[in-house]
């Protein structure tokens, strides 16, 4: 069975598995529930994990638009590779366990080799040590992600043409708003 076919059936099978997209694929909500591995000793989101999230939601994200990590290729059929080439974090308020959090995320710009992205935590739904205060609403981490293409020698590369196309046009409303 195709990789894009075993997709389509998880998809099917469970279809908020990666997520969701809105406004016609121009964003994506991925749900993540905090279990123990993601928090330190007191309990509260251990800061990598939340890169861990984005990670997660970044690719589902591309998943559910059709593209493949394991199948990404050039124009010339060489094989690409998605790589952060810059990652600005805010960590504004904890997570803890057993919370539920929402990953949102969108693209501000495309270019033929790089993706910029803005990612947010929300908090979706409190754990149960929330039972005196309500959490705040609002990101509790945030960050301005960018990713470059490169080849399997570590070179920079164009994305193929029908993604260039795609990610444009994913980008074009935050571009047309600057």
């Amino acid at each position: 069975m195709s990789a894009k076919a075993a997709s389509s059936r998880n998809t099917a099978q469970w279809p908020d598995l990666a997520g969701r997209l809105l406004d016609d694929g121009r964003r994506h909500v991925l749900p993540v529930r905090v279990y123990y591995e993601d928090t330190d000793a007191g309990g509260v989101v251990y800061h990598a994990s939340y890169l861990r999230f984005c990670e997660r939601a970044r690719s589902d994200w591309l998943r559910l638009l059709g593209v493949h990590h394991g199948e990404l290729s050039g124009d010339d059929g060489r094989a690409l590779y998605f790589v952060v080439r810059r990652m600005q974090c805010d960590f504004l308020r904890p997570a803890r366990l057993d919370d539920v959090l929402e990953v949102r995320s969108h693209i501000l710009r495309a270019t033929p080799v790089r993706l910029e992205a803005w990612q947010e935590v929300h908090l979706a739904q409190p754990g149960a040590h929330w039972q005196e205060q309500l959490p705040q609403t609002g990101p509790i981490f945030s960050a301005s992600v960018t990713v470059a293409v490169i080849d399997d020698s570590g070179r920079p590369a164009r994305l193929p043409q029908w993604a260039r196309e795609e990610m444009r046009r994913l980008a074009a409303d935050e571009q047309g708003a600057k």
